[in-house]
């Protein structure tokens, strides 16, 4: 930021570290916990990810909003992550898809942006020291009462124990039937038959359901506290389980034996990201807190059954423990940044999941093979 312009916006952490620069987007206050993105690309797509609820965003690429922002790039009707921290000015758009530009985005949105700010020290400090609580501020005449933000960045009790998915679940059941963009139609919709999936949703990506849409699947979604039997009740040729936000073990206390009912039924389960860690937990594994955590498009694991490193799309504060994985489950893909858990699969049974993000397209399309994998599994038992 240069030195003759007055801050129009601060990020004081709780440590009482106070980060100063130009605001944009709405006007007001938030407090969260605060992390980084290491992606070049999506920006709009982390600020609607339903897994970014209760945090601020600090993005280490430095070309944010010059590709405009495009409703067809939404994972979610609505941004779910706090508020956004960049190191320079949001620019105009330069993009043939751009409908808008990201600071008139976030002011219709109500979420708070802040520039001019040394991301590279400010990463440096979470990776460092874990995942920050922070309150973020914009105010255009640079009045900031820093005491009391930093008070509340002290005072927000964070994600451990915390179940967030509630809050970003679908409230009633829908179908879904849109498949993955794709030149030169864009989103076309899948006919006919399809394979009866019942996606449990605890934060769900459009995306996610897009590519099991585009697998051949016909989604039926639930909310987050879906029960077994309202699960079985739909006759579900297979039961996928979504990403989402908060501590696992919370959303566990009702997704655990919903789960477990389910597993009861010998059907088809595949989960992602927080399905994933549900998924984990219902077979009598633990998880446990990230340092910093996971948030990047840039991420390489190894798939244990194949060799085979792929690319992947991560985000993610908390893990699966694989010291916990109890006998007859199988971990079978790792993190090569840290050896943490990122897959496992029940031995003998089509049950299976993976901390990552197979529809996010990093590789770009390094993990699509999951779906299609889900999908085979329930085509061989319809055939059987």
């Amino acid at each position: 930021m240069p030195a003759q312009q007055k801050a129009t916006a601060c990020l004081a952490l709780a440590d009482g570290t106070v980060f100063y620069g130009m605001g944009f987007g709405a006007v007001g206050e938030t407090v969260a916990e605060l992390v980084f993105n290491t992606a070049m690309t999506g920006y709009q797509e982390i600020m609607t990810d339903p897994s970014y609820a209760g945090q601020v965003v600090t993005f280490t690429f430095p070309h944010i909003g010059n590709t405009g922002v495009t409703s067809e790039d939404d994972e979610t009707a609505e941004p779910v992550a706090a508020g956004m921290v960049v190191k320079w000015d949001v620019t105009e758009p330069s993009n043939w898809r751009a409908t808008g530009e990201l600071s008139d985005w976030l002011v219709k949105k109500g979420r708070i942006g802040i520039g001019g700010i040394d991301t590279r020290r400010l990463t440096r400090a979470i990776r460092q020291q874990g995942a920050p609580h922070v309150a973020l501020a914009h105010d255009p005449n640079g009045n900031f009462d820093i005491e009391a933000l930093v008070a509340r960045a002290r005072g927000w009790k964070g994600l451990v124990g915390l179940d967030l998915a509630k809050g970003v679940s679908c409230t009633q059941s829908y179908r879904w039937n849109e498949q993955r963009w794709a030149w030169p139609e864009g989103y076309t919709r899948r006919e006919g038959e399809g394979l009866r999936v019942v996606a449990i949703d605890y934060g769900a990506k459009r995306n996610i359901l897009r590519c099991l849409a585009s697998a051949g699947c016909d989604v039926t979604v639930l909310p987050a506290t879906a029960t077994a039997e309202d699960v079985m009740a739909l006759n579900p040729e297979g039961v996928f389980l979504s990403n989402g936000p908060g501590d696992p073990a919370a959303t566990g206390a009702y997704a655990v034996p919903m789960i477990q009912g389910v597993l009861e039924k010998d059907v088809p389960v595949f989960g992602i990201c927080l399905g994933h860690q549900m998924l984990a937990l219902a077979l009598g594994a633990k998880t446990v807190k990230m340092n910093h955590g996971h948030h990047g498009a840039n991420h390489p694991v190894k798939d244990l059954t194949t060799g085979k490193v792929e690319i992947t799309s991560m985000n993610h504060g908390f893990t699966v423990d694989s010291q916990t994985l109890p006998a007859g489950v199988d971990e079978t893909h790792v993190s090569l940044f840290d050896g943490s858990n990122c897959g496992i699969a029940v031995a003998g049974k089509p049950v299976f999941s993976v901390q990552y993000h197979p529809e996010a397209s990093p590789g770009p399309q390094d993990s699509y093979y999951l779906f299609e994998r889900f999908a085979r599994e329930m085509q061989a038992r319809r055939s059987a």
